[in-house]
């Protein structure tokens, strides 16, 4: 999908430079793949602790 924004230079070049990203469309997507990620992450975390995985694998499998 094509979008046209505007990203400051300097900005975009730093992206670059970090992600090691050859093409402008690579450091965004790049960006945006991390972020999503990131934010997966913090969900993941925030749920510590609220689901009960206490389970018998002898009794899930039929070994009594």
């Amino acid at each position: 999908m094509r979008t046209t924004i505007d990203i400051p230079e300097e900005l975009l070049k730093e992206v670059m430079k970090i992600t090691g990203a050859s093409t402008k469309s690579q450091a965004v997507k790049l960006v945006l793949e991390e972020k999503i990620a990131q934010n997966k992450r913090k969900r993941l975390i925030s749920m510590k602790g609220t689901i009960d995985l206490d389970l018998d694998l002898d009794i899930s499998r039929d070994r009594k």
